[in-house]
């Protein structure tokens, strides 16, 4: 894998066009002080650089011939130049801009003013977010501990994000929003760079792989009217997007190295940069440590390298390969009395996981003319999710015999075409978004081998696994969506998209007393339907607007929902994908520079819900039926606020900045109906769910916070206030034996983070995690790798050191 990315690397050798002609220049205010980070593009084409540190820019390799040169910066009204360049001419072409405007895309907030998040703009590179409840999360305004991806924080100004903290390695991460289920992020639809890092979105969309916050500039998050767009997920889109090649240097070097308590080191280095059509970055990050409780040990190591290049003005092509390779040691769960007794404790000492990741991806983006564009990326991953050890219930002592190994193996291709156009349509000036995608997932699940007795990371089994089962999704889609602009202030979206489903199982389901396999029952459905989606954008000011979006959603049959956790049990063969739709209605903006706020209200429909309940064959046997059962809405309101006193109030900043942050969500998931059998002497006894709360979904997700900044230095200190949920629909309150139902409590937890900047090249980032060392939990684990309680972390802290060098 080395030699593979040391090859791809090598690409920066292609050489530049020195005999071709060039625009350089200096970007400055209306005061005349440099703007570093200007954005410069020529317009219609491919190309674009970002001026430096000191507000200079050049763009090489220019055939002969006539350029629009158009620049932007944060703030300032974008300027634009007509150039024209004979033969290897050297032009240069310097900008002033002036006039503070409304903000046109995605942006970073000024060292003074409110330090959060932002808005997508209307048009986001071939897709269309107007209408749409969305945020970006911008990694450079946040004080938190990135080294350990630490999503409390990362998310602390998302209003409404439900967090799974019991993963302190940082490896996986599990979020979800409107009372929809965290578990490794399923209900979204989790990509990097736009395209699929999840095992199979249609199939089997576990999070498995997250990528290093170090390396994030920023996530983009539409609520789930992304379905139109980017796939069916109830929960939407969640888009990691990496730092791209520094456009404004031929070289950057950097290197944030972090340490902490629990033997915690990390180290991230990134080498980036664009030389004349050209443009590079490559990073590895390794990172390990012995976790907060006992039998947490992990060790991680991240490689990527990314190169992209412009064969002209109008085409640019580019490539992607990343590598995550993991080994972690699993705590386990603890039962009420012992998490009360002591959380650090485990009591599992031989139960590992780890799983090796390869994504790739080739990109191909064509500047058709000035109003069009196109957009191809081929994408696929190579991977693993391995684990080994006893997963029985926590309140059995492991025996320290012979350990389970559970295995897949997952290989998927992909490919998405886009495509962009501006149009008129009368006076009216409209824009769509349309595209194809095809994607294929095959994955071999291999579970209960009887592996070693032994207590290191070892996968092989003796003999054969009891289950060995091979699922493919193959899933075919078109869609559009377009953006009518009636008047000024009014903008309406109209949205379809066409999906196709085609889902295979095969393979053996289990062992007979005798160790003979047992064929599965093979399974075959295809199925396709459309979606619609609906929207409006209404600007009450030059900076804030009304919004509202309805759009419908589902959730496919997922690969464990056609498998029986036993072979005396049913599939309902006619099992549907559960569908429903999401409705968006809100107030969003800003003003000037010292407040944004986003507030509303939201309303989620999830039928079809897919469950199991028993029934009585035609001998009088009780067993157990999958089917779809009910019926569930989450409802209510979400808002961010953040304001910045200072900025608002005080013309000079003598004393500093700061900022003050609340994202708050209010939050009603119940279920409407969902049937339910138990087995009382031997009898059925049925019920419903009817007025209960959705599991794992609490009714309070408060987070607050406050930023003070000066010159080189910031320290945030922000508190999460979430209230209580239930592990189980049936709102148990009292914890089973085993832990795996029951309350989980309510809890407010504390982080504080900074940084201070002491060179142009050096920072230092400090904080204490769970400031208080409060112990809470926010998971009972049903299997692995509980079961029981899963404890998140208690007081933990960290210190790094930042360096980077611009040639």
């Amino acid at each position: 894998m080395k030699k593979v990315l040391f090859a791809f690397v090598l690409l920066l050798s292609f050489p530049s066009n020195a005999q071709l002609g060039s625009i350089s220049g200096l970007i400055t205010s209306e005061s005349n002080e440099a703007l570093p980070g200007a954005t410069v593009v020529l317009v219609g084409t491919v190309r674009g650089v970002e001026s430096n540190l000191k507000g200079n820019y050049v763009l090489k390799g220019l055939k002969p011939g006539s350029y629009t040169v158009k620049v932007s910066f944060v703030g300032y009204t974008p300027s634009t130049k007509e150039v024209t360049i004979l033969g290897a001419e050297q032009r240069e072409v310097n900008f002033n801009l002036s006039d503070v405007t409304e903000l046109q895309g995605v942006s970073v907030s000024a060292q003074a003013g409110v330090k959060g998040n932002t808005f997508l703009p209307q048009v986001n590179e071939y897709t269309i977010t107007a209408g749409k409840k969305n945020e970006v999360i911008v990694l450079d305004n946040l004080q938190a501990n990135l080294a350990m991806n630490n999503s409390r924080q990362i998310f602390s100004r998302t209003p409404g994000i439900s967090v799974w903290e019991s993963d302190g390695s940082g490896i996986q991460l599990g979020v979800a929003s409107r009372g929809l289920s965290p578990n490794r992020s399923w209900e979204f639809n989790v990509r990097m760079d736009g395209y699929d890092i999840t095992p199979d979105p249609m199939g089997y969309p576990e999070a498995y792989y997250t990528p290093p916050m170090e390396v994030v500039d920023r996530i983009e998050i539409i609520r789930g009217a992304s379905s139109l767009q980017y796939g069916p997920q109830f929960g939407g889109l969640m888009n990691f997007v990496l730092r791209k090649p520094d456009l404004s240097t031929k070289l950057v070097i950097e290197s944030q190295n972090t340490t902490g308590n629990n033997g915690l080191f990390s180290s991230f280095n990134y080498v980036g940069g664009t030389s004349g059509r050209l443009s590079y970055t490559t990073y590895y990050q390794k990172r390990r440590g012995n976790g907060w409780r006992q039998n947490a040990y992990f060790n991680t190591d991240h490689s990527h390298a990314e190169v992209s290049y412009a064969i002209s003005n109008k085409l640019k092509v580019g490539g992607q390969l990343t590598y995550m390779q993991t080994e972690s040691q699993q705590a386990g769960g603890l039962t009420d009395v012992a998490f009360a007794q002591n959380a650090q404790q485990s009591l599992r000492a031989r139960n590992w996981f780890s799983n090796p990741w390869f994504i790739y991806a080739l990109t191909v983006d064509y500047i058709i003319d000035t109003e069009s564009k196109l957009s191809v990326k081929y994408f696929g991953t190579t991977a693993e999710r391995n684990s080994i050890g006893f997963t029985r219930a926590i309140t059995e002592i492991d025996p320290l015999g012979s350990r389970q190994v559970d295995r897949d193996l997952y290989q998927t291709n992909g490919l998405e075409l886009r495509y962009l156009l501006n149009y008129n349509l009368g006076t009216w000036k409209n824009t769509v978004a349309s595209g194809l995608r095809y994607f294929h997932g095959d994955m071999k699940r291999k579970q209960v081998g009887v592996g070693s007795a032994g207590n290191d990371m070892n996968f092989t089994v003796q003999g054969l696994y009891a289950r060995d089962l091979n699922f493919q999704n193959i899933n075919y889609a078109a869609f559009a969506e377009t953006i009518l602009r009636p008047t000024d202030p009014l903008l309406i979206t109209l949205g379809a998209r066409l999906e196709q489903i085609e889902t295979h199982m095969a393979g053996q389901s289990g062992l007979s007393a005798t160790g003979v396999p047992i064929a599965a029952v093979p399974s075959r459905r295809g199925r396709s339907f459309v979606l619609l989606g609906a929207g409006a954008e209404y600007k009450l000011s030059p900076n804030t607007k009304l919004y509202s979006n309805i759009a419908q959603a589902y959730r496919p049959v997922l690969s464990s929902d056609l498998l029986p956790p036993a072979t005396t049990d049913i599939i309902d063969p006619n099992l549907s994908d559960a569908k429903g739709f999401n409705f968006d209605l809100g107030y969003r903006g800003e003003i000037s520079n010292y407040l944004t706020f986003d507030i509303d209200y939201f309303y989620l429909d999830y039928a079809n819900r897919v469950g199991t309940i028993s029934q009585t064959n035609n001998e009088g046997k009780i067993y157990q039926y999958r089917t779809n059962l009910g019926h569930s809405v989450s409802k209510g309101a979400e808002a961010y606020i953040e304001f910045s006193p200072t900025t608002a109030w005080f013309k000079h900043q003598r004393l500093g900045n700061i900022s003050i942050f609340a994202s708050v969500a209010a939050i009603r998931a119940r279920y409407l109906d969902f049937k339910t059998t138990s087995v009382v002497n031997g009898k059925i006894v049925e019920g419903n769910l009817a007025g209960k709360q959705v599991e794992n979904a609490p009714d309070k997700i408060n987070r607050y916070g406050i930023t003070y900044s000066k010159k080189g230095l910031s320290v945030s200190w922000q508190i999460s206030d979430i209230s209580q949920a239930f592990a189980d629909a049936s709102n148990t309150l009292t914890p089973n034996a085993a832990a795996t139902t029951g309350l989980i409590p309510g809890y407010q937890v504390q982080d504080i983070s900074g940084s201070y900047k002491f060179k142009k090249y050096a920072q230092l980032k400090f904080g204490v995690n769970n400031l208080t060392d409060a112990r809470y939990f926010t998971r009972r684990s049903g299997g692995y790798p509980g079961p029981g309680i899963l404890p998140a972390d208690g007081r933990t802290w960290y210190v790094g050191l930042n360096v980077k060098l611009v040639n």
